[in-house]
């Protein structure tokens, strides 16, 4: 089934007058976004388009092995802390390995980074298949997450320089879209192997990846660092001269803030929160986390494009706004249907701020500039409120309840909107697609 995709994606992408030919000279590398143009309307480069069918098919196989690993975990006789701890090792080596990563970007290139991240958590996956131990098992979890922090940081740099400056909007919302179909459907796929044994699943992951690395390897030859060097001196972009900017600091802020409470509180905190204080079981946790999903997806099939139109900042600011009101009430409530809704908003909430948000980061960076350092610092301000947000956000609800909890998340999220108040727009003006980085006067907002 894997392939299958694979095929047709790959098919999606090399339509004719979309991709130049390898003995046509337009097909030299280039250091900016050169867009397909068809009546008058930019179309997504087909090399973003390989990017986003890897994309799917790694959220597919991560999809797949999620629900097993802790499961896993306990047949090697241990507690559920220590089952947890295997799935908090990836995140924690994703958010350490993240500064060395960006240095890699830098280094090497975009696209060989991408490619050796996959390969290890590839590896990692299959190693993990035959663990003996516990220990084992967490050391080959910790190496993936260290190789999905590689593949991460430099995908998020070949959509930086490949993206036309008026497409990041949309193209941050079709990767995302990417990623969240692969998640939803991984786990349904996981189900149904689960006869095949609990190794199965992170076998088929590493395979997934190993024909997602073939995808890129073939259809992106010629996107490395190297080649950009070779026709601008300019050097990577420092994580100090991207923190001048005002954009860029209110990312931090803003991905920090959606980690939180997104990514970590909404995972770990909902699934308690529907048994002990809304009275239900499994069940309504798992609808409200698919609910959240749906919209986020639902979101996702717009805000790109408003984003592009309408300008970061506005989809930002609106998408942490909704997403903290929604949090905070899914903490307050006692019913059912308004557990579901709240949790359906607050998952449009993210859906509306995310492509804006990933955007205006690349907006700051340009694609004239490496900004691997740059990226890994923001990525790494996402996972550390992955981390964190669970733990501290846990400890809040045992000591003063489920409704503070959620206030304080709720209440990160609108601290992150009055961050990007004083923010410039960085989105490149109308009619000058070279405008690649925010206006100067920005540095000091």
């Amino acid at each position: 089934m894997v392939t299958f995709l694979i095929s047709h994606k790959l098919l999606d992408v090399s339509r004719p007058n979309e991709d130049p030919s390898p003995t046509d000279p337009s097909s030299a590398p280039v250091t900016g976004p050169q867009p397909t143009v068809s009546g008058g309307k930019e179309k997504v480069p087909s090399q973003i388009k390989v990017l986003i069918a890897a994309a799917f098919v790694i959220a597919i196989g991560y999809g797949i092995v999620a629900p097993v690993l802790p499961q896993f975990a306990s047949s090697f006789g241990v507690g559920v802390a220590a089952a947890s701890a295997v799935v908090s090792a990836f995140a924690l080596c994703r958010l350490l390995f993240a500064p060395a990563s960006g240095a890699v970007v830098n280094k090497l290139g975009e696209r060989p980074t991408y490619l050796i991240g996959l390969l290890v958590v590839a590896v990692s996956s299959a190693a993990t298949a035959f663990a003996e131990t516990y220990w084992q098992l967490l050391l080959f979890r910790g190496l993936g997450g260290i190789g999905s922090t590689m593949f991460t940081v430099s995908a998020m740099g070949l959509i930086v320089r490949l993206a036309p400056p008026r497409m990041r909007g949309r193209i941050s919302g079709f990767y995302a879209t990417a990623f969240l179909l692969g998640g939803i459907l991984g786990p349904v796929v996981g189900g149904l192997l689960a006869g095949f044994g609990m190794q199965a699943p992170f076998i088929i992951y590493a395979v997934a990846l190993l024909i997602a690395s073939a995808v890129v390897y073939f259809r992106l030859k010629n996107e490395t660092l190297a080649t950009r060097k070779a026709t601008n001196p300019q050097p990577p972009m420092t994580f100090r001269e991207a923190f001048e900017v005002g954009a860029y600091r209110s990312a931090l802020v803003s991905s920090f803030a959606t980690g939180w409470t997104a990514y970590g509180v909404r995972v770990a905190l909902i699934p308690l929160l529907a048994v002990q204080l809304v009275g239900e079981g499994p069940q309504v946790a798992g609808l409200a986390l698919a609910v959240f999903a749906a919209g986020n997806a639902l979101a996702l099939t717009f805000t790109g494009r408003l984003t592009d139109k309408l300008g970061r900042k506005p989809l930002i600011l609106t998408g942490l706004i909704v997403c903290a009101l929604a949090t905070i009430g899914v903490g307050l409530v006692s019913s059912v249907p308004m557990f579901v809704i709240l949790s359906l908003i607050s998952g449009m909430g993210s859906g509306t701020l995310n492509p804006g948000q990933q955007a205006a980061v690349a907006d700051v960076i340009g694609p004239e500039r490496a900004g691997g350092r740059v990226l890994s610092r923001y990525q790494m301000s996402a996972d550390a409120g992955q981390i964190l947000g669970p733990i501290l956000a846990g400890a809040l609800a045992d000591a003063a309840g489920f409704g503070w909890a959620f206030g304080v998340s709720g209440g990160l999220m609108l601290l992150a909107a009055l961050a990007w108040l004083p923010a410039k727009e960085t989105m490149p003006p109308e009619g000058d697609p070279q405008t690649e980085t925010p206006d100067e006067g920005d540095r000091r907002a």
